[in-house]
């Protein structure tokens, strides 16, 4: 049997982290204090911490030696930038090896089902598990871990509270990208690429939707 191996504490702080940020309990400019975080959730500075410091990789927060860690202010330039580099990364995935359509397929059954639930987390999550399929049939490593370090979960969800923008990821707008796959289009990367960057602006969104109360379990 192989051992049970726990996240890191990091890894869960962070992660409450960002639900707080995700659900609305932190807004732009909110201070983010070590010490009051560390005593909240009965754990020492350290992982805190290192936590925030993933964050601030990831854009999220910005820190200074004096004020300390604040929620940065986001904007449609900063959510335009990220999906700029992700359609990157999704087009050289696809030039280098193309994902396996029936995986691709099952991904698009679980948007289908989370629309039917009206569960927005399981849309988010069924969509980025379709992308993440592409990016991981690559077998490039470092593209894997590139694109993961972008935090797609993360500011999809961002994006539709601060942005009011429509749940991105619908398998209607999936379905002609499986199309391309099964066919083995030679301009399929070309097609993805503009898939992402349609949704890195608000612009290019949806109408807005109506939002669940901040705290509400969706």
């Amino acid at each position: 049997m192989k051992p049970v191996v726990r996240s890191p504490l990091r890894d869960q702080i962070r992660q409450i982290i960002l639900d707080g940020l995700i659900d609305g309990r932190w807004g732009p400019g909110d201070r983010l204090v070590e010490r009051r975080l560390a005593t909240e959730l009965g754990v020492s500075q350290a992982p805190v911490r290192e936590a925030l410091r993933e964050l601030e990789a990831l854009r999220l927060i910005e820190s200074s030696p004096n004020r300390g860690s604040r929620v940065r202010k986001l904007t449609e330039t900063d959510l335009r930038q990220v999906y700029e580099v992700r359609a990157g990364l999704e087009e050289t995935a696809v030039r280098l090896r193309r994902p396996p359509v029936a995986a691709l397929r099952v991904h698009v059954a679980g948007l289908r089902a989370a629309a039917t639930a009206d569960s927005l987390i399981d849309q988010v999550r069924h969509g980025v598990a379709f992308h993440r399929e592409i990016v991981r049939a690559s077998g490039n490593d470092v593209l894997m871990s590139v694109w993961e370090s972008l935090g797609v979960e993360v500011w999809t969800h961002l994006a539709i509270r601060l942005f009011r923008a429509r749940a991105v990821e619908h398998a209607t707008g999936h379905d002609s990208l499986v199309a391309a796959f099964e066919r083995d289009d030679p301009h399929v990367g070309v097609l993805l690429r503009e898939h992402v960057l349609g949704y890195s602006s608000a612009r290019h969104l949806p109408p807005p939707i109506d939002l669940p109360p901040p705290g509400t379990v969706v």
